[in-house]
This record gives structure tokens, sequence and C-alpha cells, in this order.
């Protein structure tokens, strides 16, 4: 496919502001004490793709390093799963996603929604409280298409294991989407931008109903998709940029409104296939997916400039984080030794170790965090829903959010020596477990639960134990040196797996 430049066709763009517009009404004034939120979801993108995180960074981010100098750049934070979907899932309900029917990998492009209908979101929390609330950009998290309604989500995780374009019917529109999660407006992908169908999605509706074949790509290494249906006029490469101004006109609509505004916005990138525009082609040392994540890096630009214009920076609470750790194989580090996309850490995405699950986290609330700064303490992208209840002076139902703990204390420096967590679950591709508490984190199983081979002289040992303060790269496998720590930490893990333990009355 030819790569063209990352002007948004104004055909789409002048159907979807229709649209979008009306979801913005006016309404009667009532007060902003309450911040507009925007949580900025990268896909795959590692913590040392972002050069504020890594020094030594062979990209360029510097939207997200003027980020973090004006705010908070959390330095131990964790996805919910070392994979996209299940992190989705605990981001927007506040509970790992292994207490859904997803016990392991990823949902495809035409599987059902694996959020229960009646499961309390991020999205149904800020409606009540009286926002306006949007989700634009990579959904992943199943859709209820007319002929799979009934379906069940399927336990394991490949695309190529869920229903196809053969079993669902394009030409009409959904059942059940983002609209009956709590999200007023909604304009998506149903997967991510390398698994069909490729076509956008308006609240509910197909942008485009006639739908043609869109030949896959598997060459050179990166830049791939899958096979499948499609839009005539979908083009991948301007996904990216076409999304950004569908949020930047949200912004713009919501910010003449009188209610404060919700937007989730999970990018397609820096995710296969890496599609950097040609204005971004070349400019990291780090080959096209380095440009890919400069290109993700202009996005953010844009949406805070964006903020800028419309004068609502002062007020509204800014989150860039990733759904999981870098996709970065021992080849890409080969090729590019300067660049370590997930910094120090071991492993990659889909795995239990460090790399497949620290990310990035930036926060900046120019209105409450007047002192910029590094955050040390845990947390992890599930602590969304507890910390907009508290922004917003709301309580959570008693069987919701059982995984989620409150960050907004770390925006005062005074609390910033207080752990919030009690622990942290992680959780890999193929359903592999590990808990985290203070320094210590033990994985139940051998090896990376994931891609990436195990090297280690004890890889034979039926468990692992790393001290995170003294050996972050999980080298020294203690197991046997720590035996105490070790029962302590088996018997966290059956209990605050078995159940939700952030609240007291929450229930499974």
């Amino acid at each position: 496919m030819k790569i063209a430049t990352h002007t948004i066709l104004a055909s789409l763009v002048s159907v979807t502001l229709v649209g979008l517009s009306a979801f913005i009404t006016k309404t009667k004034p009532e007060s902003l004490s309450h911040p507009n939120i925007i949580v900025i979801l990268a896909d795959d993108m590692g913590y040392g793709d972002v050069q504020c995180n890594n020094p030594n960074a062979q990209t360029l981010t510097p939207n997200l390093n003027q980020l973090a100098k004006e705010g908070l750049r959390f330095t131990d934070a964790h996805s919910g799963s070392a994979v996209c979907t299940p992190t989705r899932y605990g981001l927007l309900t506040g509970r790992y996603a292994f207490r859904s029917s997803l016990k392991k990998g990823v949902l495809g492009g035409y599987s059902p929604m694996l959020i229960e209908p009646e499961r309390f979101t991020v999205a149904d929390l800020l409606k009540q409280a009286g926002y306006t609330t949007a989700a634009i950009g990579k959904w992943h998290l199943g859709l209820n298409w007319p002929s799979n309604a009934n379906l069940e989500p399927q336990e394991l995780g490949s695309p190529s294991e869920q229903a196809s374009a053969t079993t669902v019917d394009l030409k009409t529109d959904l059942v059940k989407g983002p609209n009956d999660l709590g999200f007023d407006y909604s304009y998506i992908i149903s997967s991510s931008l390398d698994i069909p169908p490729y076509v956008y999605l308006e609240n509910g509706k197909p942008t485009e109903r006639d739908l043609t074949d869109i030949p896959g790509n598997n060459n050179p290494r990166g830049v791939f998709w899958r096979a499948g249906k499609g839009g005539e006029h979908f083009k991948l490469e301007q996904t990216l940029d076409h999304f950004t101004q569908q949020a930047q006109t949200f912004i713009q609509q919501a910010s003449r409104d009188t209610k404060p505004f919700f937007l989730y916005l999970p990018l397609t990138s820096p995710h296969t296939p890496w599609l950097p525009a040609p204005d971004f082609q070349g400019k990291s040392r780090a080959g096209i997916y380095g440009d890919f994540v400069t290109h993700t890096d202009d996005v953010v630009g844009r949406i805070l400039k964006t903020l800028d214009e419309t004068g609502v920076k002062e007020n509204t609470l800014v989150i860039f984080t990733s759904d999981n750790g870098a996709d970065w194989k021992p080849a890409d580090a080969e090729k590019f030794p300067a660049h370590q996309a997930n910094y120090i850490y071991r492993g990659q995405k889909s795995d239990i170790w460090e790399g497949g699950h620290r990310v990035p986290f930036l926060v900046r609330w120019p209105a409450a965090v007047k002192t910029p700064r590094s955050v040390s303490q845990t947390v992890c992208l599930t602590d969304m829903m507890a910390t907009f209840a508290t922004l917003t002076k709301q309580n959570l139902p008693a069987n919701s959010a059982q995984d989620s703990f409150d960050f907004s204390t770390y925006f005062t420096p005074k609390n910033a020596n207080k752990a919030n967590r009690l622990s942290t679950i992680h959780h890999s591709i193929n359903g592999m477990f590990a808990i985290r508490k203070g320094k210590w984190k033990y994985v139940e199983g051998q090896g990376s639960g994931g891609w990436s081979k195990d090297e280690s002289p004890l890889k034979h040992l039926e468990a692992q134990l790393y001290d995170l303060e003294n050996d972050p790269q999980e080298t020294s496998n203690l197991l046997e040196k720590q035996l105490a720590i070790v029962s302590e930490m088996k018997g966290l893990l059956i209990k605050q797996r078995a159940q939700g333990f952030s609240r007291i009355g929450a229930k499974k």
C-alpha cells in the first residue's frame, strides 16, 4: 500500500462532524469544578520509548517531555495486562480482566462485547457526574454485531480464532457498543489496525456500508496487517491522524458547552502496522517504529494545542499512558542497539516480566498539580475509576472497581511517600500470573508467560521471585533463597486473585 500524507479526507470529516455535534448540546450552566478529563492510551508504546523516561531513547518525544515537565511522571506504572484487550477492560471497569470471561489472549475484530452489560464503567461514573463522554479510537473490547449478539467472548486469544466476516452482518448497525457502556459519543474501529474489519463506526453505525476486500501485508517487519473486509475509503496510513482530528473536533465542541467532558482516546499507534506519515519518516534513530513513536508524540502535541486554543488547559486533567509494553523483539534490539523501547526492563509486550506491563504514565492538571515531579509509587491502569470517583466526589457501587485505587493523592507532594496500593497483580498473554508487593515480585510459573524466551540458568524452577528494588531487570531468581517471602506472596496471590481487594464490600 502506498503511504499517503496524513491529511484527513475532507469528506469523512464533514460527515462525522454532523454526528458529533448532535452529542455536544448546550445545557443549563453548571460548575466546572470537576476537571475535564482526557485519557490518551497509546498502543504498544514501551516505557523507554519516551525520552523523559529514557535518556538514551532514539525517538523524539518533545510533547510528552513537555507534558512531564508540567505535571507528574510516574516511574512505576503498570497496565492491567501485558496485552491490549484485558488492559482496556481493566481501565474502563476498574477490574482486572481475568475476572471476566477472558482468561488469556485478546479478542478479534468480530468478537462480541467483553464488558458485561450490567458492568459499571468509568464512562458511567463520569456521565453520572454530569460529564459529556466520548470514546474515539481503537476499541478492541468486542462489539455486538447483529449476528453475534448472543455469543460469549471466547477465552482463547488469537484473532484468527474469533468469529469472521462470514458470521456477522457488516451492513447493519451494531446491536451494542460503547454507547451502551456510558459513552454519549463514539467513533471507533473495532480492533487493532492490523485486524479487520477496516471500517469506522460512529455511534454504532458503519460510516461505509459497502465493504471491499483489503489485501493483507506481512513485509517488512512491523508493516503488517491481516487481509479482510474494509471500507472502500478506509486508509490504514491515515487512521491515526483521522482519529486525532475527530478528537480535536470533540474537544472544540465540548469546550463551548457548560458541562465538563471526558474523552477516552485509545490510539492505534505505535502498534503494527508501523505507518508513520511522511512528515515523520526518518526523524528517529530507531527505524520506522521509532518514527511512528515520534508521530504518536505529535498527536499528543496536537491534542494539547487544542486545549490551549480552546482555553480549557487549566482545568483539564490529561493522562497519557500505554496499554502494555512495546513489541520490541530481539531482532529489533539487534538492529537498533542504542534504543531500548522497554528501557532496562526484561521482556516485551505479552510477557509477565516488567517489559510486558511497565508503561509510561504522565499526568498534567495545571489547576491542581502545582509541583511537577516524578512519582515512584506503584499505580495501575485499573486505578482510573477510583481516582475519578474521588475527583467527582462520588461513591462507587459495592460491586464495581474491585481492583482500583485512588492515585489523586499523589497530586500534592505531602502524600508522595504514601503507598495506596496493597499489591498489584500482573497477567501475561498466556494467562500466567504474578503479584507485586513493595519490592517483591512473585511469578507463578516458569518463563515469560509470553513471547520471550527464558535463557536463565534457573529456568527449570517452578516459579520466580525477584527483588525489584535491587534487581529491576529481573536477572536473579530468589525462589530458593527467600522461602518465607515466597510463601507469603503465593498466599497473597491466591487470596487476591479470588476476590477484589481494594474496597470493603466489593464482590467478585
